[in-house]
């Protein structure tokens, strides 16, 4: 089941996102203030961030957020993919694949974007298979 993260997700996805920050699927390595701001405004009023929980009858089993942004090179609503993270022993069941299928019914007509670090070939083979290609230009970061 794919569901919006709820305020007693809070510890159980702060973990996550610890690992998965601390992987070399993500380019830097996060904060904890970092954690905990994404986490709140996931689950506040925020208008440009979701946040999602994969569940499973075992319990918590992955985690997933999303920020909204229009494209003006599209010339329409973009969904920018900003985690997916699935624990290891579940990785490989699908659960990534069908968070996408979820994204892209819930937000059909906008445009799809996520990044995604070249080493991680088995996240890249399942977005490739879910129709993304990758983009030939270079992005740039101000903080």
């Amino acid at each position: 089941m794919i569901r919006l993260m709820l305020k007693e997700d809070r510890e159980e996805v702060l973990a996550m996102m610890r690992v998965f920050y601390a992987s070399p699927a993500v380019l830097s390595n996060g904060s904890e203030e970092i954690f905990s701001n994404d986490f709140e405004n996931c689950i506040g009023n925020c208008p440009y961030l979701e946040g999602y929980v994969f569940e499973s009858e075992t319990g918590i089993t992955g985690y997933a957020m999303i920020a909204k942004s229009f494209s003006t090179e599209f010339g329409k609503p973009c969904i920018w993919i900003e985690d997916i993270y699935i624990k290891p022993q579940f990785r490989g069941t699908g659960l990534g694949g069908q968070f996408l299928n979820y994204i892209e019914e819930k937000y059909e007509g906008h445009v799809f974007r996520l990044e995604a670090e070249e080493e991680n070939e088995n996240a890249v083979h399942v977005y490739r298979k879910h129709g993304f290609e990758v983009l030939p230009y270079l992005e740039m970061i101000k903080k």
